[in-house]
């Protein structure tokens, strides 16, 4: 199918035309009817030699230009309409410049009312008006000659680009209705990507279930681009979706408020206008960055992606500010001085640089390529990273000098010196330093004790391997300078163990127990057990309950124990 959309000043024919082309009156309004005026959108649709056209006809009257540009944001071709009554009239003006905003060029320009008067002068207007801009050349029929416009039509559907069937979803909402035991319905043009029954889409942050599909008044199971739509949803009442609303595939686009453009035919921009794109019109904020970028802050957040087209009206003046190009659904904040130039500096060359460290899907819900260095799930800049693995190896050699029997840097203090987006790429980063990421620390692997506390423990391991079960004492302890930081570093290396808090003894003390108890008559007590070992009940007491725990002992209920 193809979807063509119309464009032209009020009452020069533009529904006259569809109908005489399709049979069909696009004008579905009671009062449109009433009126002989085009109010809204209209459908009408057609098959020439094979192929399936369906038109969005749009209103003229300067009243409906929102309407107009509703219709044409998301249809790749237009058929714009000028009587050869009139000529070249005001809102011919402002549709073409409109078209010219959004860059269209695949235009078919036909001459109506011919039969009233001379299309000459039309036909010169046109060429003339369309020559600088993104429409020029666009050929021209005349109205009554109804097998040339045909051909024409044809002719324009073979100069569109193939659409992406596989694309991620997006499908800009242009009505919304309710029927009466179905529900809720919408419709819109779909670009891209295919639509099936049973799918489920994503609207404001939750999930719609499509119960069925329509394309031109037949139901189906799937439809593929480009095709005017219906889908029957479940999980959303009309009064919620509407005109500007998007269904997307679920998680593959991103919703933001603030956004970098380029400008195209760029007037004078008042700080308030209202940004057309898809069906969407949403009142922004305007802060001119450089002659030919903006930056766009939203009143309601959209899915947008670097790339979509748009553009930015004043509808108190009735006129087009300027085309836009979406160049970056991210902007960095620009605070410090000079960041605004640089920035302008950047938009000029029409590309951004992507993040420098982003996760894989963001980057595809923002559009951008996936290039750089995968980092499991994330994607990197290459000397982003190298840098950042410099800042952490830093880090972490500053945090072993000024802490010297630590058991290691704190896994998120590591991330914020190195400036990572996550905690889960630390230990990424770190691959190939030497260094390792323990309980949630990280460290020198079989890093040495300092001097000062080095001589200390050896100082106690000559007192253990003469009574291997007498605990130093807390005053022997602070006389050593051995506070718990220091006997904690010595536990980590392999040099003592902790049996409770401020009781250490050797590292093969609870194995050296063992053996000693076994040989005890079963069950002993804690008595028994401290005179065999020579010890106090101080360090008696914490050992047995280690044991108890590592089940080389058993416990009874009158708190003897036995050997397991």
């Amino acid at each position: 199918m193809f979807v063509i959309a119309t464009a032209g000043h009020v009452d020069h024919g533009k529904s006259t035309l569809l109908h005489r082309l399709t049979g069909m009156w696009p004008d579905r309004l009671a009062e449109e009817q009433r009126r002989g005026l085009t109010i809204d959108l209209g459908f009408a649709w057609t098959e020439i030699e094979g192929r399936e056209l369906a038109f969005v006809d749009v209103p003229g009257h300067e009243r409906f230009v929102a309407n107009m540009l509703a219709g044409v944001g998301a249809v790749p071709a237009i058929l714009f309409v000028v009587a050869a009554t009139e000529g070249w009239m005001p809102q011919s003006e402002e549709h073409l410049a409109a078209l010219d905003a959004l860059g269209v060029r695949h235009v078919l320009v036909v001459i109506t009312k011919a039969d009233l008067a001379d299309p000459a002068p039309a036909v010169a207007q046109v060429s003339e008006r369309l020559a600088a801009t993104s429409l020029a050349g666009a050929p021209v029929a005349i109205g009554a000659d109804l097998d040339r416009v045909r051909a024409e039509l044809l002719a324009l559907t073979d100069r569109l680009p193939a659409p992406d069937p596989d694309a991620d979803l997006r499908l800009w909402v242009d009505r919304s209705f309710s029927v009466r035991g179905a529900g809720t319905v919408v419709t819109g043009t779909l670009a891209a990507g295919t639509v099936r029954v049973g799918d489920e889409l994503e609207h404001a942050g939750r999930r719609v279930t499509v119960r069925g599909l329509q394309s031109l008044g037949r139901g189906h199971s799937a439809v593929g681009p480009v095709a005017r739509v219906a889908l029957n949803l479940r999980g959303v009442d009309r009064h919620d979706i509407g005109r500007g609303n998007a269904l997307r595939t679920p998680g593959a686009w991103l919703d933001t408020a603030e956004i970098d453009v380029t400008l195209r035919s760029a007037g004078a921009l008042h700080r308030q206008l209202v940004l057309h794109i898809g069906s969407a019109a949403v009142p922004v904020h305007v802060r001119p960055l450089g002659p030919a970028a903006a930056r766009l802050r939203l009143s309601a957040p959209l899915p947008l992606r670097v790339g979509d087209v748009g553009l930015l009206r004043d509808p108190g003046e009735h006129r087009i500010a300027a085309g836009v190009t979406v160049l970056d659904v991210r902007p960095p904040a620009l605070r410090r001085r000079g960041a605004a130039r640089d920035r302008a500096a950047e938009l000029a060359t029409g590309r951004v640089r992507p993040p420098d460290c982003a996760r894989a899907t963001e980057l595809h819900a923002m559009g951008v390529a996936l290039s750089g260095l995968r980092v499991g799930d994330w994607v990197v800049a290459p000397r982003w990273w190298a840098d950042r693995r410099e800042r952490a190896t830093a880090a972490v050699r500053r945090w072993a000098d000024a802490h010297e029997v630590a058991a290691g840097m704190p896994l998120e203090a590591v991330r914020q010196q190195a400036g990572l987006p996550a905690t889960e790429l630390v230990s990424k980063l770190l691959d190939g330093t030497g260094l390792e990421v323990v309980n949630g620390l990280v460290r020198a692997p079989g890093a040495a004790l300092p001097a000062r506390v080095d001589k200390a423990v050896r100082t106690i391991e000559e007192w253990l391997a003469d009574e291997p079960f007498r605990a130093p004492e807390a005053d022997e302890l602070a006389e050593l300078k051995l506070g718990p930081r220091e006997l904690a570093a010595a536990v980590r290396a392999g040099r003592l163990s902790r049996i409770a808090d401020g009781v250490v003894l050797g590292p093969d003390a609870v194995d050296r127990a063992a053996g000693i108890l076994a040989t005890l008559p079963q069950p002993f007590t804690v008595s028994e057990a401290r005179r065999a070992l020579g010890t106090t009940r101080r360090v008696a007491v914490p050992l047995l309950d280690q044991l108890d725990a590592r089940r080389v002992t058993r416990r009874a209920a009158d708190g003897t124990r036995t050997i397991a």
